[in-house]
């Protein structure tokens, strides 16, 4: 069983994924995008008749310099070449470190070490951060602090993923002294104090305003509902074809091993 093998499986994978999320990012997500574009939009022309000329104007000459993507190529063709780049990437990412953790999870078999991979990498690099920094819709956050917002996340993430990784190696390396449910409870333990600790140092994001809590909270839970079907896609595609490898392989190790015993 070799990483180019995983790689392409991983690839394969991870492009239905992608397409799979789409789908369910259009169906279930966009509605909830178009809601809070809505709400954005009568805010910002909330002000003074006295604008609307400007705004007019200034409308016509984006579209003339053809600046201004339109919002249906956004929510179909944009969103859809990015969901098969992200599951693409993401695909070829889990199947790598399966690769590398072939072997070495303990009595694990590849495809239960696949996913186990894919169950770590949801919860480290997608679920934890989205707790603690969850997404938001458009008009909510201020444009000044978009810089600052997305730092913040993308160091929760690396905190988050580093510390799954050395907890996993924690549970690991106390597997043979402590036992299976041991060393994972060990780990999952750690894993929970860090990140915990984490994100009551970070800072905590409020610039929600007066915007409408249930249009937030169905928007979020759309999110969540997205990414869960990206790792669950990558998870159970890439486990299955990781495993009917490892069996035929398997199967061939032992025919050969038979005929030379004749």
């Amino acid at each position: 069983m070799t990483a180019r093998a995983l790689l392409v499986r991983g690839l394969l994978v991870g492009l239905l994924a992608g397409f799979a999320t789409f789908l369910v990012a259009y169906q279930v997500g966009e509605p909830h995008v178009e809601t809070a574009i809505a709400l954005e939009e009568a805010g910002a022309h909330a002000p003074a008749a006295d604008h609307t000329h400007d705004e007019a104007t200034a409308g016509h000459t984006h579209e003339e310099h053809g600046t201004v993507v339109s919002r249906h190529n956004q929510r179909t063709w944009g969103l859809l070449t990015g969901s098969l780049a992200v599951g693409l990437a993401l695909g070829g990412i889990v199947a790598l470190v399966s690769a590398a953790t072939v072997g070495r999870m303990g009595r694990m078999t590849p495809g239960q070490s696949t996913a186990t991979i894919a169950l770590i990498g949801f919860v480290s690099y997608a679920l934890v951060p989205f707790l603690k920094y969850p997404a938001n819709p458009p008009a909510v956050g201020n444009g000044d602090t978009i810089g600052a917002r997305t730092g913040d996340y993308f160091a929760f993430v690396l905190i988050s993923v580093v510390a799954a990784v050395l907890c996993t190696l924690l549970a690991r390396r106390l597997w043979r002294q402590l036992g299976t449910y041991a060393a994972v409870l060990a780990g999952v333990g750690a894993y929970v104090v860090v990140v915990t600790v984490a994100g009551q140092l970070m800072p905590t994001v409020n610039e929600v305003g007066d915007f409408p809590a249930d249009v937030l909270w169905y928007f979020r839970r759309a999110s969540l509902i997205t990414l869960a079907t990206l790792w669950a896609a990558i998870g159970i595609g890439l486990t299955g074809l990781v495993g009917a490898l490892h069996r035929r392989e398997t199967a061939t190790t032992e025919r050969r091993a038979l005929a030379a015993s004749l």
